[in-house]
């Protein structure tokens, strides 16, 4: 177990290799620079502003040098903030992504985790077919049109919740921008619930059940749910971490000011400091939601303990 655990560590430390530099290199081959777009900055002084960023050395040199800097954990300027560092940046808006991530996360698991075990309970019934065709409009109907019609209606119509904006001590807030994000998940939680759950009931050890007479409810609850978990738990974690990383539109359309919105902008203007640390942040982000999901589904079935 410590040897699979060692192992993913290290497979996780080279995926972050790999991605660092493929970012770097792909951010280089913008058709743009981070100084190309202000008209009015004379050629010499771009020349010593760029001297300044280290920007003037060959791509190679830039490349070792902003990689020992990540090592010693220096993230860098930004070229679009007047040189504010990017870690002030990254720890000024990433907690309100993250606390985004967070209840679209809780919106996801109380709605997708039900309704594929009710789905499955009811096999081939009305609430079965309901239940999936509800999954269905959740996975093809975009944020962008969910969120908003959400708005209007419970914004600016019936102004029962804040249609804008997003207040951290204001759970208010955080209702309609965290159902339009966790819609899609729960949708894809409640397939995935569902299908694991019908290959669990089908088991003997469910039909011996059965046979003795447990009442359905507790084969259901007791028997049948961690088993049928496992299939929903290998997707929460990349999920997770794709709501964080994912909430661009989100943030747009309810005004949010979280890390989406930089990493947009600085894509616009070839910020390479905050594309580079955005992307690496994502990255972890991914690769520790897969590892923890990794160490749960073992949890929930022993059998693989033993592989």
């Amino acid at each position: 177990m410590l040897r699979a655990i060692l192992q993913r560590l290290l497979q996780g430390v080279l995926v972050l290799f790999v991605l660092f530099t493929v970012t770097f290199f792909l951010v280089k081959k913008l058709p743009y620079g981070p100084f190309q777009q202000e008209k009015a900055i004379p050629d010499h002084i771009r020349a010593k502003v760029e001297a300044y960023y280290g920007l003037d050395q060959p791509t190679s040199v830039q490349y070792f040098k902003r990689l020992g800097n990540y090592l010693h954990g220096d993230t860098g300027l930004s070229l679009r903030l007047e040189g504010q560092p990017v870690s002030a940046i990254i720890a000024q808006a990433f907690p309100t992504s993250l606390q985004l991530g967070l209840a679209a996360m809780v919106v996801s698991l109380g709605v997708g985790i039900p309704l594929g075990t009710l789905a499955a309970a009811k096999k081939n019934s009305m609430i079965d077919f309901g239940a999936m065709g509800l999954a269905m409009i959740g996975i093809c109907l975009p944020a962008f049109v969910i969120g908003p019609i959400l708005a209007e209606i419970f914004g600016r119509g019936l102004q029962l919740l804040p249609a804008i904006g997003w207040e951290p001590a204001d759970p208010r807030s955080w209702i309609l921008p965290a159902i339009t994000l966790g819609l899609a998940t729960a949708a894809y939680l409640s397939r995935l619930t569902r299908a694991g759950m019908l290959d669990t009931l089908s088991q003997d050890f469910v039909r011996t059940a059965k046979a003795k007479g447990v009442p359905g409810t507790t084969i259901l609850l007791r028997h049948c749910l961690r088993g049928g978990l496992i299939p929903a738990v290998a997707y929460v974690g990349p999920a997770f971490a794709g709501l964080i990383s994912g909430s661009v539109v989100i943030e747009s359309i309810f005004q949010i000011p979280g890390l989406g919105q930089h990493f947009i902008k600085a894509i616009e203007t070839g910020d390479e400091p905050v594309i580079l640390a955005s992307v690496m942040l994502f990255g972890t982000l991914i690769i520790l939601a897969n590892f923890l999901t990794d160490l749960v589904s073992v949890w929930l079935n022993p059998r693989l303990r033993t592989r």
